[in-house]
């Protein structure tokens, strides 16, 4: 089954995410499109150069939102970056900035026909996540972000320098917004099978570090890119691939009426279903606090 894919978007996270794509051939088809037509002119000959020296085919299109009709994922990156200063933490004017791109680029995408999944990338991830779904109307578990899955990498990475231990040996999740009211479940954390509490360690600072952690990477270059664009190509795979695989993502929860990351099983339908995780009480307490912060965000601009 040929596989074709749309990424909106190619400032530095779309770019490395079309890189990744080309580079593991994933996809057979691989539709760019960016508002600097300089930039995404540039790219997609830079990145033909590029495949001509693979192993596999992907076919690389400069074109627009309009073609992606057909793709069986587009993964939404648009974003103002170069508007917001190294140091500065205000995700409301994040916000601001990014919603009028968010909605040119869903009713584009919207008026194209699409059908296929949404993978949305842009912060603050949840709500734009949720304003995506709403701008366009699509089903719910075809609308879904990355949300605390890079979060969690760096939870794992964090604890894993900690105990001097592979971080792919550490299971557990980084829940909530991704944004400040996120919190590591330290009930779901086992470090080879063993639970997190017999670890002597302190849990506060690996999780302060891991919250912070994308703005100590954006106050040193100016922006983030290689583990957010590795985060959304990991999810991209599992969709491509139909793994029904288990994974952490901002999808809609029935339950707190609201776009927050909690694992799920996802494949080539997009968010098949929720999975129950026995949280402590106050984890659940801190789960409807970080879904309050985001439906608040959410509103100013539903």
């Amino acid at each position: 089954m040929a596989r074709t894919v749309g990424i909106i978007g190619m400032g530095h996270v779309g770019a490395t995410i079309a890189h990744l794509m080309v580079a593991k051939g994933l996809t057979d088809t691989l539709i760019l499109t960016d508002s600097n037509t300089d930039k995404v002119n540039a790219d997609t000959l830079d990145l033909k150069d590029a495949a001509s020296l693979l192993s596999t085919h992907t076919e690389i299109i400069n074109g627009s939102i309009s073609q992606m009709k057909d793709c069986d994922l587009v993964i939404a990156a648009v974003a103002r970056t170069d508007l917001i200063k190294p140091g500065e933490t205000d995700r409301f004017f994040e916000l601001k900035i990014n919603v009028p791109l968010v909605k040119d680029s869903a009713q584009q995408l919207k008026v194209s026909g699409f059908h296929g999944i949404l993978l949305v990338i842009t912060n603050p991830n949840d709500v734009i996540t949720g304003l995506y779904q709403e701008y366009t109307g699509f089903p719910f578990n075809k609308v879904f972000g990355t949300g605390t899955y890079l979060d969690t990498a760096r939870l794992k990475r964090n604890l894993g320098t900690t105990l001097a231990v592979d971080p792919r040996s550490i299971t557990g999740y980084m829940l909530g917004e991704h944004g400040d009211s996120q919190f590591a479940a330290w009930s779901t954390v086992r470090v080879a099978e063993r639970p997190f509490s017999e670890f002597e360690v302190d849990g506060a600072q690996i999780e302060e570090a891991t919250r912070f952690g994308g703005q100590e990477v954006f106050a040193g270059k100016g922006y983030t890119n290689y583990a957010i664009a590795n985060a959304a190509v990991s999810l991209s795979e599992i969709i491509l691939s139909d793994a029904k695989s288990e994974a952490i993502c901002s999808h809609y929860n029935k339950e707190l009426n609201s776009y927050i990351s909690t694992p799920a099983i996802v494949g080539r339908s997009g968010v098949e279903h929720d999975l129950e995780l026995p949280l402590s009480e106050s984890e659940k307490e801190k789960l409807q606090q970080s879904a309050q912060t985001i439906k608040e965000k959410s509103e100013q601009f539903s």
